[in-house]
């Protein structure tokens, strides 16, 4: 695919040796902008073809003279409690402290104080800049860490609250109703996509099963890349797909699953709220047998958005070559008429000449001619096991 694809990958060009196979065949959207170099690398790393399209963009505040001006009263004035909500967020202020020249007096001043983190990776984020989460929200929610805080008592506290782009969670508000003085600091905040049309291009694409799955890393991104499918009439297609196991929408924690879920999606969650976590836990997915499938008399039969992975085999097929497929599988062994082939077919022919012409196309992809059976007079079926009754 040429350098001008709008979906061109982050990683497209690179030549690192592959990890595995499992994900061959796999073509994977990302509507994300934050680190989608390193996640794009990291599934290429197994086979995948990665799409781009975030829905988002993250506009730092590293010019913020508020933020800087705020952080020097820290230092002046020094916190009892610094509420870290986010890991980017908090890298970002640290580097703007850093840009400032302040950040070994801004580093004294808030490592005696209680450093709570909302969730896992705003834990990294404090290790990495040399200093140690007192306690952690393993929700990754800010209900939660508010709920430990008030229980704490933070009556008369100085609390920094280091906020995320998606605007306010209702810490600051509850903090100053029990007594205490808070100072707000917003390190980022979430701008508009930076390509529009990629991202309806996106929409379009996922409705019409070009992607195998799409990785969602943040709440905000995940519900305006939903928004954009709701307004442009496609998101039941992508729902449907989904939930014929066509589609893995995936999560990298409970917050981000949060808008999927409320559109009807079941998100894939890892056990760790990461990027890596992310990573393995799709690999696992489609290298593991997890995805829905067929076993036939060649072995298992998976779908794939550009072929079929038929006893761990993966096998290019053009898109009439797929779509043809997929109608074989949904029918689980059962004969498909040629009518109904026929309109299954991407483009409809007034004949079912077109139909015999693709199945043996189909045939000679697999190169299994035992694979698709035909059924004199009827049409065709796949060659299927019955599996035992457990």
């Amino acid at each position: 695919m040429s350098s001008s694809d709008p979906f061109q990958g982050a990683g497209a060009g690179r030549t690192a040796p592959l990890l595995s196979a499992a994900l061959a065949g796999c073509t994977i959207l990302l509507p994300v902008d934050r680190r989608s170099g390193e996640l794009t690398a990291a599934l290429e790393r197994h086979g995948a073809t990665v799409r781009l399209a975030p829905a988002l963009t993250i506009v730092p505040h590293i010019d913020d003279e508020e933020l800087i001006a705020r952080s020097r009263a820290l230092i002046a004035d020094r916190p009892d409690v610094v509420v870290v909500t986010t890991g980017v967020g908090f890298r970002g202020w640290i580097e703007a402290v850093d840009e400032a020249g302040m950040l070994d007096a801004f580093l004294e001043a808030i490592r005696p104080a209680q450093i709570v983190a909302r969730g896992p990776k705003a834990r990294g984020a404090i290790q990495q800049a040399g200093l140690s989460a007192d306690w952690v929200a393993e929700s990754e929610t800010a209900a939660e860490l508010e709920e430990f805080l008030l229980a704490e008592g933070v009556r008369g506290k100085r609390i920094a609250v280091q906020h995320h782009g998606s605007g306010s969670d209702g810490l600051d508000e509850a903090f100053e109703a029990a007594g205490a003085h808070v100072v707000s600091l917003t390190v980022y905040r979430w701008g508009p996509p930076p390509d529009p049309a990629v991202v309806r291009r996106s929409v379009t694409a996922a409705a019409a099963g070009e992607f195998d799955a799409i990785l969602f890393t943040s709440a905000p991104g995940a519900q305006e890349w939903l928004g954009s499918a709701d307004i442009l009439g496609a998101l039941p297609d992508i729902l449907e797909h989904a939930l014929h196991g066509r589609l893995l929408t995936a999560a990298v924690g409970p917050i981000t699953a949060g808008p999927l879920r409320a559109a009807g999606f079941d998100p894939l969650l890892p056990d760790r709220g990461r990027l890596g976590s992310l990573v393995r836990s799709v690999v696992t997915y489609f290298g593991g047998g997890h995805v829905p499938g067929v076993l036939t008399t060649s072995g298992k039969l998976e779908l794939r958005s550009t072929g079929a992975v038929v006893g761990g085999r993966y096998v290019p097929l053009s898109p009439t070559g797929v779509q043809v497929l997929a109608v074989l599988m949904d029918a689980a062994g059962a004969t498909i008429s040629r009518e109904d082939l026929q309109s299954a077919l991407p483009r409809s022919v007034s004949n079912t000449h077109a139909v015999e012409v693709a199945v043996a196309r189909l045939r000679e992809s697999l190169a299994d001619p035992e694979l698709i059976k035909t059924v004199v007079k009827r049409g065709y079926r796949l060659n299927v096991v019955e599996e035992a009754p457990a």
